[in-house]
């Protein structure tokens, strides 16, 4: 993360956990909710996740993805 310029601030992030994000997100389904095996696992009882499978991302190879299909808050 960081700040860009001296009057008018422009934040940004960027780093390994940032690309994967946007690939996760660029994989997924229109209007779910898409995950990695560890974002799941952290996400408890609250949750209900079901697998979707292998997914291949650049630079990262195959990830095992879920959706969330279930928030009961």
């Amino acid at each position: 993360a960081g700040v860009i310029g001296r009057k008018k601030f422009l934040y940004d992030l960027w780093g390994d956990t940032v690309n994967t994000a946007a690939r996760v997100e660029a994989n997924g389904i229109a209007g779910r909710v898409q995950v990695t095996k560890v974002v799941a696992k952290q996400l408890g009882a609250e949750f209900d996740v079901e697998a979707r499978g292998e997914i291949e991302m650049k630079g990262k190879g195959s990830v095992e993805a879920f959706l969330v299909s279930r928030i009961d808050l």
